[in-house]
């Protein structure tokens, strides 16, 4: 029950009270029937003994009338329609007793008894009024299910808005940003929910249009002087200062291609371009964009073809082997690769936090000076957008990164 929709759970509510009420129905029509056939026979049992009696008796016409108004019947006065009755209906009762017998037909509009004795007999039409009991049941049952169908109506109607809302809420999760919120004339609970995340919605895009407005201006803003500084460090003589000079401007131009790669990447309406390629061909992308020396990577897999986005893969793997290059004490990472993980190994001491941690933006060990804490969240954006995960253990001194290729089936 837990994971019925509300409207499933509303045709199942509805369902089961039309059920509910067809079942009674049918129970009552089932009694009722019976009822009314033991009710008859006894009825007109007791008819039969007291025309009988008293028809023995030889009574007066007075007293025949007086009978056929307690008992609610009159008789068939010609012969001709009563011998009519008896070979048209049907026969339900028949009975004898000391005075003579009985029987009871049917016929589609009425009961008929007719009463034979020795040298007299008479036709009896049951003129009792018409029981509408039945009829009243049925009505009643029929309004009950109509009032059902109406409010189950009523009530999809007033759910319509909430059903369309949910579909705007599945293109603005992913990626519209332009969405129509049904909240136009609606002042009950759904159209509260309805304005108050159409508000939403306008500051999230406010808030996204700043930060992407922010992010390209501050990137394009620094280009230029660093490119000047850059310049300028290259016109100071040989020295130590010329190196430092040099390495921050080049740390600075990193810092802003990472930016633009995560502003990239994280967008949601970024899609990975998916290909078919091998591992070498990964590899030599990644080992492109490190531009080190490749004496600082030890390798060893056999090549086998995935197919994945190239440029993502290679980045997503240059960041992990640039980060074991970078943090080990032997200042050189190791790579293992087969067709279900990437795996890259680098010697040095267990992180001092859980994966989750590194893979926030900015997030660096304490004591680690270089880099801004953006490697491992950009990869980690990277395999989330390709469907792989990144999973991290420490074992024989070797902090050990995985790409695992769990969906290289992408269309």
């Amino acid at each position: 029950m837990k994971n019925l929709s509300v409207t499933t759970f509303i045709h199942i509510l509805f369902s089961l009270a039309i059920a509910i009420l067809l079942a009674m129905l049918f129970m009552f029509v089932s009694w009722d029937k019976d009822s009314n056939r033991i009710k008859e026979i006894n009825h007109y049992k007791l008819i039969a003994d007291a025309f009988l009696s008293k028809v023995q008796l030889n009574p007066s016409q007075a007293k025949l009338q007086k009978l056929y108004q307690e008992f609610s019947v009159r008789p068939i006065p010609q012969e001709q329609s009563a011998l009519q009755i008896a070979q048209s209906g049907k026969t339900i009762f028949t009975g004898k007793s000391l005075y003579g017998k009985v029987r009871v037909f049917q016929t589609p509009t009425n009961h008929y008894i007719y009463v034979e004795r020795l040298g007299y007999n008479i036709m009896l039409e049951d003129a009792r009024p018409k029981n509408y009991t039945f009829h009243v049941v049925i009505l009643v049952v029929m309004l009950l299910i109509a009032l059902l169908l109406i409010l189950y109506l009523a009530i999809l109607k007033k759910l319509y808005p909430l059903k369309k809302l949910h579909k705007e809420i599945e293109k603005f999760a992913n990626g519209q940003r332009n969405i129509d919120i049904p909240c136009e004339g609606n002042n009950d609970e759904i159209g509260k929910i309805a304005r108050s995340f159409a508000k939403a919605i306008e500051h999230i895009n406010q808030l996204t249009a700043s930060k992407n407005l922010f992010m390209r201006n501050i990137m394009h803003e620094l280009k230029t002087p660093i490119t000047k500084g850059r310049i300028v460090a290259e016109s100071i003589d040989e020295g130590k200062l010329k190196v430092i000079l040099i390495r921050a401007f080049e740390r600075m131009n990193e810092l802003i291609s990472e930016l633009a790669q995560v502003e990239r990447i994280t967008t949601s309406t970024f899609e990975p371009i998916y290909e078919e390629t091998t591992m070498s061909d990964i590899l030599q992308h990644a080992q492109h964009m490190l531009m080190t020396d490749n004496s600082k990577i030890d390798l060893n897999y056999n090549n086998f073809a995935l197919k994945s986005d190239v440029k993502l893969l290679s980045l997503a793997l240059k960041n992990l082997i640039d980060n074991g290059i970078k943090y080990s004490k032997e200042k050189k990472a190791y790579l293992r690769a087969n067709p279900k993980s990437i795996e890259v190994l680098s010697q040095g001491e267990k992180l001092q936090h859980g994966l989750e941690y590194y893979i926030e933006p900015f997030s660096q060990e304490q004591k680690r000076k270089s880099g801004f804490g953006l490697g491992l969240y950009i990869v980690h954006s990277i395999l989330f957008k390709l469907g792989y995960t990144l999973a991290y253990r420490y074992e024989e001194g070797f902090n050990l990164f995985s790409i695992e290729l769990i969906s290289d089936d992408k269309t």
